[in-house]
């Protein structure tokens, strides 16, 4: 009788969504925190920003640092580890995180098959800021949810805290971590991009190249004292502009994010100027081109990229965030005109001003007061800009604190329609 393979001591299956690790031994950074890493250390402000007690997070720290936490098994949406307390028992601690969903990996994937850069990164255990920005790969505040077996109802415990420490250093080591714990294995995504980027290539390799004109060597070396032959002409502008190139961390070189945006920016203006003859940005100054840069970025300065970014700005111009998102809604809502009107109160001719408050009475309005380019309530305002656009701000009762809320209109009436139907 034959004894089949799997009793003959065949080896087991790898399991790419199950990984294990000894005690990991702790190591600061020279900035005293746990992680080396950006990614590691946004690990741990997701933690440390949902901690409702900092004494429980240094006594976890602590614990990390004198090796408490014993090996660590990484799965799907879960981080587990005993961790060693007061008593001769150690505690099974856990940390949970929701996993990503299928249309979140498809966006990893296509962005990061889409540059051999990126990918090359990933090989490299490094992880370019602009995957992460696609795909919130990186918790926030809330998204880690701590448990353990300790009596201790802290949020976190300190055998929790310790853990999520431990655990950054192995996203230091290894971001495949990270994605594990996000929901896809090691293997399953390198395979992934392997077969992506190889249809891209043998797209790429089959698409007609265009050709290039050309002019022999020889004919211009005889034709040294003569009229030479016609130069080719031009090729035509790319469709869009060109991708930059991925800018590793590097602790002595600024943000790579900044270093990204910038970049892009530039290859922006650079294919504007190439199919228009304009630079659409030289006539601004620094300040308007900073609201500009971060009006450009997505989100509304919620995120964590999106704070950094804005704190960076205000910084180099001597604003504070907060001034600069107000400019940024200033500038969302109408361009450097949005801005202008923002920033810059004057005294319009006779005419239209004029004519806004018998409007605005005449459709049930009749509390705005007039000042400058201005009227206002106690809550909405209006102000006509030197475009004849009037924009709409509100404020809280009781408060000078405007924001531009709602769509110009040449209609104050239709402009403060706009701005109670947001």
């Amino acid at each position: 009788m034959t004894t089949p393979r799997s009793a003959r001591g065949a080896a087991p299956r790898h399991d790419d969504r199950r990984r294990s690790f000894p005690q990991v031994a702790p190591r600061e950074a020279p900035d005293g925190r746990f992680a080396a890493t950006w990614w590691g250390n946004a690990w741990v402000d997701a933690l440390e920003d949902t901690a409702l007690d900092p004494a429980r997070l240094a006594r976890g720290k602590a614990y990390a640092g004198r090796g408490h936490v014993d090996a660590i098994t990484v799965t799907p949406g879960r981080v587990v580890a005993y961790v060693h307390g007061s008593r001769p028992r150690p505690y099974r601690t856990e940390i949970r995180m929701r996993t990503l969903g299928d249309d979140g990996w498809e966006r990893f994937l296509d962005e990061a098959a889409a540059r051999p850069d990126h990918i090359a990164a990933l090989l490299d255990k490094d992880v370019p800021h602009a995957l992460e920005a696609v795909t919130g790969l990186l918790p926030a505040a809330g998204d880690l949810v701590p448990d353990c077996s300790c009596p201790d109802d802290g949020y976190p415990c300190k055998h929790a805290a310790a853990l999520c420490y431990q655990a950054a250093r192995l996203l230091d080591e290894d971001p495949f971590v990270l994605f594990l714990m996000r929901g896809r294995g090691e293997q399953e995504l390198l395979a992934e991009l392997t077969r992506r980027n190889a249809a891209l290539s043998a797209a790429e390799t089959t698409a007609a190249a265009p050709a290039m004109p050309t002019v022999p060597a020889r004919a211009v070396l005889d034709a040294a004292d003569r009229a030479g032959p016609a130069l080719p002409a031009p090729l035509p502008p790319p469709d869009r502009p060109g991708r930059p190139a991925v800018f590793p961390p590097d602790p002595d070189a600024p943000d790579p994010l900044a270093l990204d945006l910038l970049a892009s920016e530039a290859a922006v203006r650079a294919h504007a100027f190439l199919t228009t003859g304009q630079d659409p940005v030289a006539a601004l100054s620094p300040w308007q081109d900073a609201v500009r840069l971060a009006a450009a970025h997505p989100g509304s300065g919620l995120t964590a990229s999106t704070r950094a970014l804005y704190r960076d700005l205000a910084y180099a111009l001597d604003r504070t965030p907060t001034d600069l998102a107000r400019a940024v809604a200033g500038w969302r809502q109408g361009g450097a005109a949005g801005l202008a009107v923002l920033e810059e109160p004057w005294d319009p001719p006779a005419g239209p001003f004029d004519r806004a408050r018998p409007a605005l009475i005449a459709a049930d309005f009749p509390a705005f007061r007039p000042w400058r380019n201005r009227l206002s309530t106690e809550s909405l305002q209006l102000r006509l800009g030197r475009d004849g656009l009037w924009y709409g701000y509100e404020s809280d009762a009781g408060r000078e604190d405007w924001w531009p809320r709602g769509a110009p209109d040449l209609d104050p009436v239709g402009a403060l329609t706009d701005l109670l139907g947001h």
